[in-house]
């Protein structure tokens, strides 16, 4: 378990550093070639490479971190039955996407994320439907659980709702920075109403991740998954350092306009999803701690003196 964990935390912190050394050439070298040109030639070739593979590199490190976190707290089982239908389901519904239009509008992927399967979508891009969408799930699932591990039906419901809205919530800044920036990783065919997106790109996301998300759910619910407040903090930094890294591109590579669905994302998906995180159920040595033993109250309420004074 020991090791485990440590690889957990090894894929957790290659995918930081993978997406703030993406963001440092994006936002700060690629700006400045003569930045690029002063570097000594294996400078220059691993900057061409950073650039050319950092997008792979940072999902594969986060679906692993988020797999491997899954496995050590949720069981293999349970990881399985979230991974298997968010990756075939999400790449069917990109492979659909990029055919026919349906659901998410006429786009299609550039190159810098990686193999494209069929030639249509890279194959990082349902790992990352995996990686995120468990982490908006789990966060959603816990928030609304109450401290139990079985949810009753509304509770279900609501825990797939609020999933796939924190999911949802991530592509308002997402979209913008990989479509409509210098240094773009897929394109719209058409011009969408909001902010260069199209509606049904954001109702099939809600979807894509509300269907996969169901499926999931009806394989759990006859297991007791307890996610204490404690054991959210991989999902949490998860969900908030992808959002921040979508985020900061955003509004930092586009015009002020692109300012209000970055506050509407916020609004959406950070704030519920710290405050789904903090309203968890604590660990049972934080209630111990939280409510003071009987003698201890006893002692804090009658002072020795007052005790002694009614001893003469």
């Amino acid at each position: 378990m020991k090791q485990l964990l440590m690889a957990e935390r090894f894929c957790l912190i290659a995918h930081v550093l993978s997406m703030a050394f993406g963001l440092a050439g994006l936002l700060l070298i690629l700006p400045r070639p003569e930045l690029v040109m002063n570097l000594p030639p294996a400078g220059q070739t691993l900057f061409q490479w950073g650039m050319a593979g950092g997008g792979v590199v940072y999902i594969i490190f986060g679906a692993a971190a988020v797999a491997l976190y899954a496995y050590r707290t949720l069981g293999l089982g349970a990881t399985l039955t979230f991974l298997l239908p968010s990756v075939f389901l999400s790449l069917s519904s990109e492979l659909l996407g990029t055919s026919t239009g349906f659901p998410f509008g006429n786009y299609h992927y550039l190159s810098g994320l990686g193999y494209k399967i069929a030639g249509l979508v890279p194959f990082t891009i349902p790992l990352s439907w995996f990686y995120l969408g468990l982490v908006s799930y789990i966060i959603a699932r816990a928030g609304l659980a109450g401290g139990k591990g079985e949810l009753n039906w509304v509770r279900q419901i609501g825990a797939i709702a609020l999933g796939a809205l924190l999911l949802t919530a991530w592509d308002f800044v997402l979209d913008p920075a990989m479509s409509q920036t210098a240094v773009p990783f897929w394109e719209f065919e058409e011009l969408g109403a909001f902010f260069g997106m199209p509606y049904r790109n954001l109702a099939g996301w809600m979807g894509t991740g509300a269907v996969f998300m169901s499926v999931a759910a009806f394989f759990w619910r006859t297991r007791s998954i307890k996610l204490e407040r404690s054991e959210l903090g991989l999902p949490l930094i998860v969900y908030l350092v992808n959002f921040a890294f979508g985020a900061i591109i955003t509004v930092t590579s586009l015009d002020s306009r692109f300012w209000f669905p970055t506050s509407l994302a916020v609004l959406l998906g950070v704030v519920p999803a710290i405050v789904l995180s903090a309203i968890a159920k604590p660990a049972a040595d934080d209630l111990t701690e939280a409510i003071p033993s009987l003698e201890s109250a006893l002692k804090a309420e009658i002072p020795s003196e007052r005790v002694g004074a009614l001893r003469k």
